[in-house]
């Protein structure tokens, strides 16, 4: 796992998060806890598990429960990469083989499933109805997300499609996190719905800054092709800002229309880095950190308070 800083005093949380995950393949077959052990030590900042112990700690709730629900959302996470990953033809993240790289589409989908299955079966140890049906309903908008996407004809050409998708790829995720945590504390109604605010907003943030940094990433970094999404003609939010100020962009059509050349999408990225596309992102993804921080102000005053705005802050800073 990759630190951050200011989320160290949170470090023993993480570990045992950490540790609930890697032993979920105990008594399965071996190849399935190498696959595990792979994923879970390819790199990631825990951000999500950091939201469910931050906000749990922060409005009252013990910590074993936390610490299952961190590991059950953080499971649920690494399993839709896994069929990520395989849907998209991905061979690397964060720079570190794809498990489809090396297995086939057979065992990478098994693998999937079985990580599915392992972060519900956390999740029921909670012992919340509730988080139970929030859990279910998250994976059912991620994979209806995921439906959409593939026998849609047409292609996000929207901000307002664009949101949706996000929120269905990355923010319910965020919104499952904070708010499940706010569930099983000591929270009242107003924690709660901030708690949800809080975590739609981070979302929406974090993935806004994603699809930033696959127009000027350090590829290095990434561990992955800037202009990924582009060169497979799917709209991010700084393409489509650009596409509304240069409606008639011959190079982008082409690649939008199924032109896939290296060269071109090298242009077009030129073209949408100048024309200040991406700033007007950056722009919406500020203004959603602000959103989720002023989501805040109900909660009581500590330290993981502190930790969740400066987290707000990271997410919309970082570079990788």
């Amino acid at each position: 796992m990759e630190t951050v800083a200011f989320l160290d005093f949170i470090d023993h949380q993480i570990a045992k998060i950490d540790q609930r995950m890697l032993s979920r393949s105990e008594g399965y077959n071996p190849d399935l806890g190498a696959a595990l052990e792979h994923l879970l030590t390819s790199g990631g900042k825990r951000i999500r598990p950091a939201v469910v112990i931050l906000t749990g700690t922060l409005l009252g709730a013990d910590e074993d429960p936390l610490v299952s629900l961190g590991a059950s959302i953080e499971l649920l996470h690494t399993a839709t990469l896994v069929h990520d990953d395989l849907i998209d033809g991905s061979l690397l993240r964060r720079g570190i083989p794809t498990l489809n790289s090396n297995w086939s589409p057979e065992a990478t989908v098994l693998t999937g499933d079985f990580i599915f299955a392992q972060a519900a079966e956390i999740a029921s140890e909670i012992r919340s109805t509730e988080v139970m049906s929030l859990f279910s309903k998250t994976l059912s908008v991620i994979v209806n997300g995921e439906v959409r996407q593939l026998f849609s004809e047409q292609k996000v050409t929207s901000r307002e499609e664009y949101f949706r998708r996000i929120y269905e790829k990355t923010g319910s995720l965020f919104v499952l996190a904070a708010h499940a945590a706010a569930l099983i504390s000591s929270a009242d109604d107003s924690q709660v719905e901030a708690a949800k605010k809080y975590g739609n907003q981070l979302g929406k943030a974090f993935q806004v800054v994603d699809d930033v940094l696959d127009f000027v990433g350090n590829e290095e970094r990434l561990g992955k092709p800037v202009g990924r999404d582009l060169y497979h003609g799917v709209l991010t939010l700084p393409t489509l800002y650009y596409m509304e100020q240069n409606p008639g962009d011959e190079d982008l059509s082409d690649l939008l229309d199924g032109k896939r050349d290296k060269q071109l999408v090298v242009q077009v990225i030129e073209k949408i880095k100048s024309s200040g596309s991406i700033e007007r992102a950056l722009d919406d993804a500020c203004g959603s950190a602000e959103r989720a921080v002023e989501a805040l102000q109900v909660f009581p005053g500590g330290k993981e308070k502190e930790a969740l705005k400066k987290l707000a802050q990271f997410v919309v800073e970082r570079d990788v």
